[in-house]
């Protein structure tokens, strides 16, 4: 997963995004951000933005900056921008890893379907909390390996393929959280046999 060639696929996908995953992908959005009880004025960073999804989601009173690696992405996000008059969104070209923000930027921090994308997902998160104020909530949804045996071993023959496609399938919320030093709260899935999880963790720097 290589920062190049995540860019050069997500262009490739930025046309048929939204045709692919809006019906897999937007309900978890939603369910996320309604869950973050976003107050008057906030500050929001959204990690992974990708063609803005989610932007109307949003409450109108606080102020969301999303960010996201690929620009051909981020062009649909700037067309949802534009067509729902979203005043309150700014979009960046900017990578998860090296986020160009101060130190407590942010009130919450959120990332969707990202942190198995980037090419090193410890530092990425170690960025969200650098940015992200302390005590301050920071949200992942994401697939993570499987504790189930049998599972996690489907995960791992299926990876060198999902690789290909963009995305990693082996990534264990248990060690990266430990590496990263986020406290993981609690784990939510939607569905029952969802393969993503909602994680809400808190910013204990």
């Amino acid at each position: 997963m290589e920062r190049e060639s995540v860019k050069r696929i997500y262009h490739k996908y930025s046309n048929v995004y939204d045709f692919l995953f809006k019906r897999m992908f937007l309900p978890l959005q939603k369910h996320a951000i309604l869950s973050m009880d976003i107050q008057p004025d906030e500050k929001i960073l959204d990690v992974g933005i990708g063609t803005g999804l989610s932007l109307p989601i949003y409450p109108k009173h606080c102020m969301v900056t999303g960010i996201d690696l690929s620009r051909s992405m981020l062009e649909k996000a700037r067309q949802k921008k534009e067509k729902h008059s979203l005043h309150h969104v700014t979009l960046m070209e900017m990578d998860a890893c090296d986020l160009e923000f101060e130190d407590d930027t942010f009130d919450q921090v959120i990332a969707t379907f990202v942190v198995s994308v980037v090419p090193d997902p410890v530092k990425a998160l170690r960025e969200m909390k650098r940015v992200c104020k302390p005590g301050k909530p920071i949200m992942l949804v994401n697939h993570f390996r499987s504790r189930r045996r049998l599972i996690a071993i489907g995960e791992d023959l299926v990876d060198p393929l999902c690789r290909r496609l963009g995305w990693r399938t082996t990534l264990p919320l248990d060690e990266l959280a430990k590496e990263a030093g986020l406290r993981v709260d609690s784990c939510v899935k939607v569905k029952k046999f969802d393969p993503w999880t909602i994680v809400f963790a808190t910013n204990t720097k």
